[in-house]
This record gives C-alpha cells, sequence and structure tokens, in this order.
C-alpha cells in the first residue's frame, strides 16, 4: 500500500470512529471521503481481492469510506437528454477515454472501476464494484455495489450479482477470470466462482447454498463454485415434518482443465442434457 493510501485509511478509519467532521460540514473531512473513493474510481484501490493462498482479503475502510459518503453526501439532479436521475452519488463519465463501450441505458455508478475493453449493454455496475478487462455485461446484467468480476467474463442478460456493503468486514461476491454466468443467473450473499467456472441459466447461488460434485456425490462446500467447472441449478431431497422437499443446491456436472476455453457447442450440449442453457 502506497504511503498516500496508507494515510487515507488511517483518516477514513477516524471519520469512520467519529463522525461528527462531516455531519458539521467539515469540507477537509469530505475530501478525505471523495479522494478514497477517487481511488475505486480509478482502479487504484479495491473493496477486495483474492490473496496468494486463495484467500478473500477485504479492505473494509474501502467500504466504510462508501458508507461515509451515503451518509454525507446531499441529493441534486443530474438531466441527461430527456431523462432526469436525482441522487447522492454521480454517474461515471470518460468513458471513451477509458477504453470502455457503453450502450445508451447502460449506467455505472461513480465509485465502480470499469476496465478497459469492458462493454455494457443496457445494465448497471453499483459504486465500489470492480469490472475487469474485457468483460461484457449483458442487457439487463446488474453488478451490485463492491461485487469484484474478474477478466474476460460474460455476465449474460438478466444476470443479478448481488451487493455486499454492510457490514464492511463482509466479502463480496467475487467472480473469476474466464467465467461464464449464463442468463438470469443470480450469485449473491458473497458467493463466489473460481476461475473459467460456467454456471448454467437459471442457478441461484448464495453463501449457503451447497455445491455438489455430480459425479461423487461429494460436497465441496456452500456458496463458492471451483474454478474450472460447469454447474447447475438442482434440487436435493430434504425430509421435513410435513413432507419431503426438494432443497436448492448448485451441482458440478463436468470438469475442464485449467485454462481450457469453452467450446460453445460442446458446452451447449452438456447443459441441454442436463436441462440447462446457458
Amino acid at each position: 500500500m502506497s504511503s498516500v493510501s496508507s494515510q487515507l485509511q488511517s483518516e477514513i478509519e477516524a471519520l469512520w470512529a467519529d463522525k461528527t467532521p462531516l455531519v458539521n460540514g467539515d469540507v477537509e473531512a469530505r475530501d478525505v471521503v471523495t479522494s478514497a473513493i477517487g481511488l475505486l474510481d480509478s482502479g487504484q484501490a479495491r473493496v477486495a481481492e483474492v490473496d496468494a493462498s486463495g484467500q478473500v482479503v477485504v479492505h473494509q475502510w474501502l467500504k466504510q469510506a462508501i458508507l461515509l459518503l451515503f451518509s454525507s453526501a446531499q441529493m441534486h439532479t443530474t438531466e441527461l437528454g430527456p431523462f432526469e436521475f436525482a441522487d447522492k452519488i454521480p454517474l461515471k463519465t470518460n468513458y471513451q477515454q477509458a477504453g470502455v463501450r457503453v450502450v445508451p441505458g447502460a449506467s455505472a455508478r461513480w465509485g465502480s472501476f470499469l476496465d478497459r475493453g469492458v462493454i455494457m449493454m443496457p445494465s448497471y455496475v453499483n459504486i465500489g464494484a470492480r469490472v475487469g478487462a474485457n468483460t461484457m455485461v449483458d442487457t439487463w446484467a446488474t453488478v451490485g455495489s463492491c461485487a469484484q468480476i474478474g477478466a474476460g467474463v460474460h455476465l449474460s442478460g438478466g444476470v443479478g450479482i448481488g451487493g455486499v456493503l454492510e457490514p464492511p468486514q463482509a466479502a463480496p461476491v467475487i467472480v473469476g477470470d474466464d467465467c461464464l454466468v449464463g442468463s438470469r443467473c443470480i450469485v449473491a450473499e458473497g458467493a463466489r466462482l473460481g476461475e473459467g467456472v460456467v454456471l448454467g441459466a437459471g442457478c441461484v447461488l448464495t453463501g449457503s447454498i451447497p455445491v455438489i460434485d455430480a459425479a461423487s456425490g461429494e460436497e465441496l462446500g456452500r456458496g463458492e463454485v471451483p474454478a474450472w467447472s460447469v454447474a447447475v441449478s438442482a434440487t436435493r431431497s430434504r425430509e421435513f415434518s410435513g413432507g419431503v422437499f426438494g432443497m436448492p443446491c448448485v451441482l458440478v456436472i463436468k470438469r475442464l482443465a485449467p485454462g481450457e476455453r469453452h467450446n460453445k457447442a460442446e458446452l451447449n450440449e452438456v447443459l441441454r442434457a442436463h436441462g440447462a442453457a446457458t
């Protein structure tokens, strides 16, 4: 961490402990918060990352900065042609300079980061989120606050990536590089997709959803699909006093070699064989 970031962290943590300067309209305190959000907006800092051991590290002072911004910013009106917005947080700008393609109807909030080559169809990216290079955010897909999306990812139409802003120490949704998330999937509550995951259409993955290996029946964990695997929505039977019910799970039906590129035709065959699609 740079000395500038380290100093900002200390100042944000002090403001988090005592919000009085912001409540009193202190200009220096407001500038500290703005500077922290500026680091997120430019990609110089990120809310969370995966370390060398594979663990998610959350930089909660940056989440605290976002929450301080929400509590202190004033409402203002923005007019774009015939459209009007009333919000506390401005929209991102300078897309062409950043090498980002944004189709009319798409928007991203200031404080999110879109890396070079990102394409946004009519969709939405919230503050604190990070979207990696050459990723496609397809029509009506949403990337929630603080979610971390890798490079070369395709978020298909209607995908909902949940936001995890509070509590500040909670891990956000992490989607690794080279993932394909099928239409209308929901990935929320800090769930995680490893690199190269294909998630079949309509999957719901939250932090509490079990992920099961179809070949062995083994539960691989909850809320995390392992890297280089193809997974689909499924149910497993659970007996209750009122009867036997199918409880949701995510089923890993195929393993890919690390770095293996997805063959669309073969992938569709695999998914169709299990009643799913991308």
